[in-house]
Protein backbone atom coordinates (compact mmCIF):
# COMPACT_ATOMS: atom_id res chain seq x y z
CA UNK A 1 0.00 0.00 0.00
CA UNK A 2 1.34 3.46 -0.82
CA UNK A 3 -0.24 7.13 0.29
CA UNK A 4 0.14 9.91 -2.59
CA UNK A 5 0.23 12.74 -0.34
CA UNK A 6 -0.11 16.67 -1.36
CA UNK A 7 3.03 19.04 -1.61
CA UNK A 8 2.14 20.35 1.60
CA UNK A 9 1.91 16.81 3.04
CA UNK A 10 4.50 16.18 1.77
CA UNK A 11 6.67 18.85 3.08
CA UNK A 12 5.23 18.27 6.89
CA UNK A 13 6.36 14.79 6.67
CA UNK A 14 9.69 15.80 5.67
CA UNK A 15 10.19 18.22 8.08
CA UNK A 16 9.75 15.80 10.54
CA UNK A 17 12.18 13.96 9.00
CA UNK A 18 14.92 16.81 9.20
CA UNK A 19 14.69 16.88 13.17
CA UNK A 20 13.47 13.78 14.60
CA UNK A 21 15.16 10.05 13.35
CA UNK A 22 12.85 8.93 10.38
CA UNK A 23 10.34 10.93 11.16
CA UNK A 24 8.82 9.17 13.56
CA UNK A 25 8.92 8.65 17.51
CA UNK A 26 8.65 4.69 17.84
CA UNK A 27 9.82 2.94 15.23
CA UNK A 28 6.71 0.77 14.67
CA UNK A 29 4.65 4.21 13.44
CA UNK A 30 7.13 4.10 10.48
CA UNK A 31 5.01 1.77 7.78
CA UNK A 32 6.16 1.23 4.51
CA UNK A 33 4.00 3.14 1.65
CA UNK A 34 3.18 5.44 4.65
CA UNK A 35 5.76 7.56 4.92
CA UNK A 36 3.97 10.46 3.85
CA UNK A 37 1.17 10.16 6.48
CA UNK A 38 0.93 12.92 9.08
CA UNK A 39 -2.47 12.66 11.37
CA UNK A 40 -3.63 16.31 12.44
CA UNK A 41 -7.09 14.66 13.86
CA UNK A 42 -8.80 12.06 15.43
CA UNK A 43 -12.25 10.96 16.59
CA UNK A 44 -13.86 7.96 17.29
CA UNK A 45 -12.90 5.27 14.91
CA UNK A 46 -11.62 7.53 12.37
CA UNK A 47 -8.47 9.70 11.68
CA UNK A 48 -7.62 12.72 9.26
CA UNK A 49 -4.42 12.83 7.10
CA UNK A 50 -2.96 16.41 6.39
CA UNK A 51 -4.83 16.43 3.29
CA UNK A 52 -8.06 16.45 4.77
CA UNK A 53 -8.96 12.71 4.38
CA UNK A 54 -10.91 10.61 6.70
CA UNK A 55 -9.34 6.91 7.39
CA UNK A 56 -11.17 4.69 9.55
CA UNK A 57 -8.73 3.39 11.60
CA UNK A 58 -8.87 -0.41 12.05
CA UNK A 59 -5.41 0.15 13.43
CA UNK A 60 -6.52 1.79 16.55
CA UNK A 61 -3.00 3.47 17.32
CA UNK A 62 -1.99 0.20 18.27
CA UNK A 63 -4.72 -0.65 20.20
CA UNK A 64 -5.46 1.70 23.13
CA UNK A 65 -9.00 4.10 22.28
CA UNK A 66 -11.28 1.27 23.21
CA UNK A 67 -14.16 3.92 23.66
CA UNK A 68 -12.75 5.72 20.45
CA UNK A 69 -10.64 8.57 20.02
CA UNK A 70 -11.00 11.04 21.90
CA UNK A 71 -13.95 9.87 24.22
CA UNK A 72 -15.42 13.22 25.58
CA UNK A 73 -16.18 11.55 29.27
CA UNK A 74 -12.23 10.27 29.47
CA UNK A 75 -10.89 13.51 28.13
CA UNK A 76 -13.08 15.77 30.60
CA UNK A 77 -12.03 13.99 33.26
CA UNK A 78 -8.15 14.37 32.64
CA UNK A 79 -8.53 17.97 32.10
CA UNK A 80 -9.86 18.44 35.54
CA UNK A 81 -7.33 16.73 37.36
CA UNK A 82 -4.42 18.14 35.20
CA UNK A 83 -3.05 20.35 37.86
CA UNK A 84 -2.87 18.11 41.04
CA UNK A 85 0.62 16.80 40.16
CA UNK A 86 3.28 17.13 43.50
CA UNK A 87 4.54 15.60 46.14
CA UNK A 88 3.06 12.62 47.75
CA UNK A 89 -0.08 11.25 46.32
CA UNK A 90 -3.82 12.48 45.17
CA UNK A 91 -7.68 11.15 45.63
CA UNK A 92 -7.65 9.78 42.31
CA UNK A 93 -4.39 7.44 42.23
CA UNK A 94 -6.05 6.15 45.27
CA UNK A 95 -9.26 6.11 43.85
CA UNK A 96 -7.79 4.27 40.82
CA UNK A 97 -5.53 1.58 42.81
CA UNK A 98 -8.74 0.40 44.37
CA UNK A 99 -10.79 0.08 40.97
CA UNK A 100 -7.79 -2.25 39.80
CA UNK A 101 -7.41 -4.53 42.59
CA UNK A 102 -11.00 -5.02 43.00
CA UNK A 103 -11.14 -5.37 39.00
CA UNK A 104 -8.37 -7.80 38.78
CA UNK A 105 -8.27 -10.84 40.38
CA UNK A 106 -4.63 -11.11 41.18
CA UNK A 107 -3.93 -7.74 42.19
CA UNK A 108 -3.80 -7.11 45.90
CA UNK A 109 -1.57 -3.68 45.70
CA UNK A 110 -0.66 -2.19 42.62
CA UNK A 111 2.09 0.72 41.75
CA UNK A 112 1.58 3.06 38.60
CA UNK A 113 3.79 3.47 35.61
CA UNK A 114 3.70 5.35 32.28
CA UNK A 115 4.13 2.44 29.84
CA UNK A 116 4.19 -0.90 29.09
CA UNK A 117 7.52 -1.44 29.27
CA UNK A 118 8.37 0.00 32.32
CA UNK A 119 5.79 -1.93 34.16
CA UNK A 120 7.30 -5.42 32.48
CA UNK A 121 11.10 -4.33 33.25
CA UNK A 122 9.83 -3.43 37.03
CA UNK A 123 7.82 -6.83 37.03
CA UNK A 124 11.14 -8.80 36.60
CA UNK A 125 13.12 -6.68 38.50
CA UNK A 126 11.12 -7.45 41.55
CA UNK A 127 10.83 -11.29 40.56
CA UNK A 128 14.94 -11.33 40.35
CA UNK A 129 14.80 -9.54 43.84
CA UNK A 130 12.13 -12.08 45.22
CA UNK A 131 13.85 -15.14 44.00
CA UNK A 132 17.67 -14.14 43.97
CA UNK A 133 17.68 -15.61 40.81
CA UNK A 134 19.27 -14.58 37.26
CA UNK A 135 16.93 -16.06 34.65
CA UNK A 136 13.44 -15.04 32.64
CA UNK A 137 11.39 -17.32 30.59
CA UNK A 138 9.42 -15.93 27.93
CA UNK A 139 7.63 -16.99 24.79
CA UNK A 140 8.44 -16.76 21.09
CA UNK A 141 6.07 -14.72 19.52
CA UNK A 142 5.34 -12.62 22.90
CA UNK A 143 6.15 -8.93 23.19
CA UNK A 144 6.68 -7.09 26.51
CA UNK A 145 8.21 -3.79 25.57
CA UNK A 146 11.96 -2.19 24.72
CA UNK A 147 14.17 -3.18 27.80
CA UNK A 148 16.81 -6.10 27.08
CA UNK A 149 15.91 -9.22 28.91
CA UNK A 150 12.66 -9.47 27.03
CA UNK A 151 13.61 -7.59 23.56
CA UNK A 152 14.07 -10.66 21.36
CA UNK A 153 12.03 -13.46 19.53
CA UNK A 154 8.43 -11.68 18.69
CA UNK A 155 7.97 -11.66 15.18
CA UNK A 156 11.48 -13.73 14.20
CA UNK A 157 12.38 -15.48 10.63
CA UNK A 158 11.95 -19.13 10.39
CA UNK A 159 15.71 -20.13 10.84
CA UNK A 160 16.25 -18.11 14.03
CA UNK A 161 12.61 -19.59 15.74
CA UNK A 162 14.68 -21.68 18.39
CA UNK A 163 17.78 -19.44 19.04
CA UNK A 164 17.93 -16.14 19.78
CA UNK A 165 16.42 -13.36 18.14
CA UNK A 166 16.97 -9.92 19.12
CA UNK A 167 15.14 -6.97 18.19
CA UNK A 168 18.24 -4.64 18.46
CA UNK A 169 22.07 -4.39 18.59
CA UNK A 170 23.74 -3.28 21.34
CA UNK A 171 22.11 -5.67 24.00
CA UNK A 172 24.51 -7.02 26.21
CA UNK A 173 25.10 -11.31 25.14
CA UNK A 174 24.67 -11.81 29.17
CA UNK A 175 21.51 -10.67 29.66
CA UNK A 176 20.48 -12.65 26.40
CA UNK A 177 22.04 -15.51 28.00
CA UNK A 178 19.75 -14.89 31.36
CA UNK A 179 16.82 -15.26 28.49
CA UNK A 180 15.06 -18.73 28.06
CA UNK A 181 13.06 -18.58 25.31
CA UNK A 182 9.94 -21.51 25.21
CA UNK A 183 7.31 -22.17 22.30
CA UNK A 184 4.13 -20.51 22.86
CA UNK A 185 1.91 -23.80 24.43
CA UNK A 186 4.64 -26.10 24.84
CA UNK A 187 4.19 -26.64 28.76
CA UNK A 188 6.47 -29.29 28.56
CA UNK A 189 9.50 -27.41 26.90
CA UNK A 190 8.96 -24.74 30.09
CA UNK A 191 9.39 -27.92 32.16
CA UNK A 192 12.28 -29.15 30.75
CA UNK A 193 13.81 -25.07 31.33
CA UNK A 194 12.50 -24.33 34.78
CA UNK A 195 14.54 -28.14 35.98
CA UNK A 196 17.30 -26.94 34.08
CA UNK A 197 17.63 -22.78 34.77
CA UNK A 198 17.28 -21.06 38.11
CA UNK A 199 14.31 -18.85 36.35
CA UNK A 200 13.02 -15.63 38.59
CA UNK A 201 10.20 -15.38 36.57
CA UNK A 202 8.17 -16.63 33.81
CA UNK A 203 6.20 -13.93 31.79
CA UNK A 204 3.43 -14.04 28.86
CA UNK A 205 0.93 -12.47 27.05
CA UNK A 206 -2.08 -15.32 28.10
CA UNK A 207 -3.25 -14.49 24.49
CA UNK A 208 0.10 -13.27 22.25
CA UNK A 209 -1.86 -10.52 20.03
CA UNK A 210 1.46 -8.63 19.37
CA UNK A 211 1.74 -12.11 16.59
CA UNK A 212 -1.90 -11.58 15.91
CA UNK A 213 -3.88 -14.30 18.15
CA UNK A 214 -2.74 -17.60 19.26
CA UNK A 215 -5.00 -19.00 22.30
CA UNK A 216 -4.21 -20.89 24.96
CA UNK A 217 -4.43 -24.44 24.60
CA UNK A 218 -6.71 -25.89 27.04
CA UNK A 219 -4.69 -26.29 29.90
CA UNK A 220 -1.59 -24.80 29.30
CA UNK A 221 -1.94 -21.51 31.53
CA UNK A 222 -3.23 -23.52 34.02
CA UNK A 223 -0.20 -25.83 33.67
CA UNK A 224 2.21 -22.88 33.72
CA UNK A 225 0.51 -21.68 37.48
CA UNK A 226 1.28 -25.08 38.63
CA UNK A 227 5.06 -25.22 37.70
CA UNK A 228 5.45 -21.41 38.92
CA UNK A 229 4.12 -22.49 41.95
CA UNK A 230 6.42 -25.86 42.45
CA UNK A 231 9.76 -24.03 41.58
CA UNK A 232 9.09 -20.60 43.55
CA UNK A 233 9.08 -19.29 39.93
CA UNK A 234 6.87 -15.79 39.68
CA UNK A 235 4.35 -16.16 37.37
CA UNK A 236 3.75 -12.86 35.70
CA UNK A 237 1.11 -12.16 32.85
CA UNK A 238 1.54 -8.52 30.25
CA UNK A 239 -2.04 -8.15 30.03
CA UNK A 240 -1.26 -4.95 28.50
CA UNK A 241 -3.16 -5.49 25.68
CA UNK A 242 -5.45 -8.25 27.04
CA UNK A 243 -6.51 -5.67 29.99
CA UNK A 244 -9.57 -4.02 29.67
CA UNK A 245 -9.71 -4.97 25.74
CA UNK A 246 -11.30 -8.27 27.06
CA UNK A 247 -12.88 -7.66 30.22
CA UNK A 248 -12.38 -5.18 33.10
CA UNK A 249 -11.39 -8.38 34.87
CA UNK A 250 -8.49 -9.26 32.26
CA UNK A 251 -7.92 -12.37 30.22
CA UNK A 252 -7.21 -13.66 33.47
CA UNK A 253 -10.80 -13.50 34.98
CA UNK A 254 -11.61 -14.98 31.64
CA UNK A 255 -8.98 -18.54 32.18
CA UNK A 256 -9.62 -18.60 35.61
CA UNK A 257 -5.96 -18.83 36.27
CA UNK A 258 -4.48 -15.82 38.98
CA UNK A 259 -0.82 -14.54 38.24
CA UNK A 260 1.47 -13.61 40.87
CA UNK A 261 1.93 -10.50 38.99
CA UNK A 262 0.13 -8.64 36.37
CA UNK A 263 0.79 -5.82 33.71
CA UNK A 264 -1.67 -3.43 32.36
CA UNK A 265 -1.92 -0.42 29.97
CA UNK A 266 -3.21 0.52 26.84
CA UNK A 267 -6.80 0.54 26.60
CA UNK A 268 -6.65 1.14 30.71
CA UNK A 269 -7.04 4.95 29.93
CA UNK A 270 -8.20 5.03 26.12
CA UNK A 271 -5.10 6.16 25.08
CA UNK A 272 -3.97 8.46 27.71
CA UNK A 273 -0.09 7.12 28.87
CA UNK A 274 -0.39 5.31 32.01
CA UNK A 275 0.29 1.44 32.68
CA UNK A 276 0.55 -0.69 36.03
CA UNK A 277 1.92 -3.33 37.81
CA UNK A 278 0.28 -5.68 40.68
CA UNK A 279 0.04 -8.60 42.21
CA UNK A 280 0.18 -9.84 45.24
CA UNK A 281 1.10 -7.93 48.50
CA UNK A 282 4.13 -9.85 49.82
CA UNK A 283 5.50 -9.14 46.54
CA UNK A 284 4.78 -5.82 45.71
CA UNK A 285 6.00 -4.52 49.40
CA UNK A 286 9.35 -4.90 48.40
CA UNK A 287 9.12 -2.12 46.24
CA UNK A 288 11.10 0.89 47.52
CA UNK A 289 7.91 3.13 47.42
CA UNK A 290 7.68 1.11 51.37
CA UNK A 291 10.66 2.90 52.98
CA UNK A 292 13.18 0.41 53.44
CA UNK A 293 12.65 -2.11 50.95
CA UNK A 294 15.10 -3.04 48.05
CA UNK A 295 13.16 -3.32 44.82
CA UNK A 296 13.89 0.36 43.74
CA UNK A 297 10.66 2.26 41.87
CA UNK A 298 10.21 5.96 40.73
CA UNK A 299 9.35 8.00 37.95
CA UNK A 300 8.72 11.51 37.86
CA UNK A 301 5.14 11.03 35.99
CA UNK A 302 4.16 7.63 37.52
CA UNK A 303 0.51 8.31 38.62
CA UNK A 304 0.21 11.41 37.17
CA UNK A 305 -3.23 12.70 38.20
CA UNK A 306 -4.42 13.58 34.05
CA UNK A 307 -3.79 10.01 33.10
CA UNK A 308 -5.12 8.69 36.20
CA UNK A 309 -8.46 10.63 35.66
CA UNK A 310 -8.43 8.95 32.50
CA UNK A 311 -7.96 5.96 33.52
CA UNK A 312 -10.56 5.91 36.06
CA UNK A 313 -13.30 7.60 33.75
CA UNK A 314 -12.22 4.52 31.15
CA UNK A 315 -13.29 2.08 33.64
CA UNK A 316 -16.15 3.75 34.91
CA UNK A 317 -17.35 3.52 31.13
CA UNK A 318 -16.76 0.20 30.54
CA UNK A 319 -18.29 -1.14 33.64
CA UNK A 320 -21.02 1.19 33.02
CA UNK A 321 -22.23 0.60 29.30
CA UNK A 322 -22.10 -2.38 26.87
CA UNK A 323 -18.64 -1.64 25.71
CA UNK A 324 -16.84 -5.49 25.74
CA UNK A 325 -20.65 -6.94 23.90
CA UNK A 326 -19.76 -4.39 21.57
CA UNK A 327 -16.70 -4.35 20.20
CA UNK A 328 -16.86 -8.36 20.41
CA UNK A 329 -19.81 -8.60 17.98
CA UNK A 330 -18.14 -6.22 15.80
CA UNK A 331 -15.12 -8.70 16.24
CA UNK A 332 -16.96 -11.53 15.17
CA UNK A 333 -18.47 -10.08 12.46
CA UNK A 334 -14.96 -8.75 10.84
CA UNK A 335 -13.85 -12.34 11.63
CA UNK A 336 -16.81 -14.08 9.92
CA UNK A 337 -16.86 -11.55 6.66
CA UNK A 338 -13.03 -12.41 6.36
CA UNK A 339 -13.54 -16.51 6.77
CA UNK A 340 -16.45 -16.16 3.92
CA UNK A 341 -14.81 -13.59 1.60
CA UNK A 342 -11.46 -16.14 1.52
CA UNK A 343 -13.65 -19.15 1.24
CA UNK A 344 -15.09 -17.45 -1.81
CA UNK A 345 -11.79 -16.72 -3.43
CA UNK A 346 -10.43 -20.02 -2.77
CA UNK A 347 -7.93 -18.58 -0.83
CA UNK A 348 -5.86 -20.33 1.92
CA UNK A 349 -6.30 -18.65 5.26
CA UNK A 350 -6.51 -18.33 8.81
CA UNK A 351 -8.49 -15.91 10.47
CA UNK A 352 -9.10 -15.59 14.07
CA UNK A 353 -8.81 -13.51 17.17
CA UNK A 354 -10.88 -13.00 20.42
CA UNK A 355 -13.07 -10.48 21.56
CA UNK A 356 -12.55 -7.40 19.50
CA UNK A 357 -9.58 -8.38 17.67
CA UNK A 358 -9.16 -9.69 14.57
CA UNK A 359 -6.42 -11.40 12.19
CA UNK A 360 -5.60 -13.24 9.26
CA UNK A 361 -2.69 -15.56 8.22
CA UNK A 362 -2.24 -16.99 4.92
CA UNK A 363 -1.02 -20.34 5.79
CA UNK A 364 -3.25 -23.62 6.21
CA UNK A 365 -3.85 -25.21 9.23
CA UNK A 366 -4.33 -24.18 12.89
CA UNK A 367 -1.82 -21.51 14.13
CA UNK A 368 -1.13 -22.82 17.73
CA UNK A 369 2.65 -21.34 18.53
Amino acid sequence: MSLTSSEAAAALAARATAVIPGGVNSGQRRVPGLEELVVTATSGSTFTDADGRVFTDYHAAFGPPLLGHNDPDVDAAAARAAGLMGVGVTPVEIELAERLVDAVPSLEKVLLTTTGSEATFHALRLARTVTGRRHVLKFQGCYHGWHDSVALNVISPAERVGGKDPLSQGILPEVLDATIVCPFNDAAAVERALETYDVAAIILEPIPHNIGTVLPQPGFLERLRELASKHGTVLVFDEVITGFRHGLGGYQAIAGVTPDLTTLGKAMANGWPVSALGGRANLMDLFSTTPGQPAFFAGTFNGHPATTAAALATIDKLGREPVHEHVFALGERARSGLRELFSRLDVPAVVTGFGSVFVTYFLEGPVER
